[in-house]
């Protein structure tokens, strides 16, 4: 029997809501902060910590996206690589998608929530697929 992924669940969840969604996606990459001290050095060379730094960000319908693997494929034309990306829904109404200017702001304030750490409402996953706990 084949498991069905964490992403595999958002992507059914996102298509199973009564309003029509969208998908928003944001990639980021762990940096050193600029002030960072020994101790903060000295985890991030270890692949630990870090200040995160988004890279880009898109929507995308729930039926556009056929697994993790086609998202990253498709990242990794599109920009540099990362190390995590946050994902969420945005909900229509009255039976018609966001619109173009909602969903903007929807990720604008993503970024911004990623600039200062509060991703805990996000899902998050590593370029691998597999979800990350980053509370």
């Amino acid at each position: 029997m084949t498991e069905i992924s964490h992403f595999q669940q958002f992507l059914r969840a996102a298509a199973e809501q009564p309003q029509p969604q969208r998908l928003l996606f944001v990639f980021a990459r762990a940096e050193l902060p600029d002030k960072a001290t020994a101790e903060q050095r000295e985890r991030f060379l270890a692949g630990q910590g870090g200040a995160l730094s988004p890279l880009m960000c898109v929507d995308k319908a729930p039926g556009d996206i056929a697994d993790f693997e086609a998202l990253a494929a498709e990242s990794r034309r599109a920009g540099p690589p990362w190390q995590v990306v946050f994902a969420a829904g945005l909900s229509g109404s009255d039976g018609r998608p966001p619109t173009p200017a909602q969903i903007d702001q929807a990720l604008e304030k993503m970024v911004h929530a990623v600039l200062l750490g509060a991703v805990a409402p996000f899902a998050a996953y590593n370029p691998q697929g597999e979800p990350l706990d980053l509370r």
